[in-house]
């Protein structure tokens, strides 16, 4: 499905939970790649459903006729003692994900984060924001990342996330400023631009010259409204259903993908709908958003 210059994909946490692992976890890796065939996408990102092996995943892909187009990478680079460990590490996903194929890597800080930073206890309720140290070291990391990506032909595409460090808008005003634009570009994220407290639209625009992928991602407005008041934190959002496809929530679209084509953006654009799949048909959801999108554009 293209739109302009790029390219519609899919990803396949809207069958396969990444954060809520309880989340169509009986689907195999056939199940989800056949029906992505079956919608008449090409473009797929990276499930863990899906073997790693490129011996056992090139051929599973093109069984489907399916490109592989990126994976998420969590790094640690805001603490200097773990950097060259998270870059050794980055380098061996970067070098897999060229052996795929892949021209971007999904990339976020899980350093401060609430679920995903080793280093913090079960019983914190709260994002831990980075001091001034942090912030350069995290930018040094990343430019250094940006440069392994560059060296392979790939961009580093910064994903600002949400119960991460980076994901209000000065957060990611403050990551765009200190970062190389040359090695280090953005993930532009619908729905966690919203789930950040950014205006989605304000956020592209200013950000457009450094997109260098994107993730169709609606919100329940009303559910996240529920969420502020009763003080969940992301994965309990996840598991409420917080977000969902485009057309399914409260996000405007039209003025997002009119500022893509008008900036000639031709990377890949993901539907992406984390929820539970038992509740919410991904098939379905993803085929209502095909429908959606296209009326917007034709």
């Amino acid at each position: 499905m293209n739109i302009g210059r790029f390219n519609i994909g899919i990803h396949p946490i809207n069958w396969v939970g990444e954060d809520v692992f309880e989340h169509g976890d009986h689907y195999t890796a056939d199940d989800v790649l056949s029906q992505i065939s079956e919608l008449g996408l090409a473009g797929v990102e990276m499930s863990r459903k899906f073997p790693t092996d490129p011996s056992l995943l090139t051929p599973l892909l093109e069984k489907y006729r399916l490109q592989l187009v990126s994976q998420w990478k969590s790094v640690l680079f805001s603490d200097p003692e773990y950097r060259e460990k998270e870059l050794a590490s980055y380098r061996e996903h970067a070098i897999f994900l060229k052996k795929m194929g892949c021209k971007v890597i999904s990339t976020a800080e899980i350093g401060g984060s609430l679920h995903w930073d080793p280093r913090r206890t079960p019983n914190e309720k709260q994002v831990n924001p980075l001091d001034t140290r942090g912030w350069v070291s995290l930018a040094h990391g990343l430019n250094e990342a940006g440069e392994i990506c560059k060296a392979l032909g790939m961009k580093l595409v910064y994903h600002h996330h949400g119960g991460t460090v980076v994901e209000k808008a000065n957060e990611i005003d403050r990551l765009m400023d200190l970062t190389d634009p040359e090695l280090v570009y953005l993930l532009f994220d619908t729905g966690h631009a919203y789930y950040g407290g950014n205006d989605p639209l304000t956020l592209l625009k200013k950000h457009i010259n450094r997109v260098g992928y994107v993730h169709l991602k609606d919100i329940r407005i009303n559910v996240l409204k529920q969420a502020r008041l009763e003080g969940w934190d992301f994965v309990t959002c996840i598991r409420n259903g917080v977000f969902t496809v485009p057309g399914d929530g409260g996000l405007e679209f039209e003025e997002i993908f009119r500022t893509l084509i008008d900036h000639d953006y031709s990377g890949w654009a993901m539907i992406e709908g984390e929820q539970d799949p038992a509740i919410n048909d991904p098939f379905k959801l993803a085929q209502s958003a095909m429908g959606y999108i296209t009326k917007l554009i034709y």
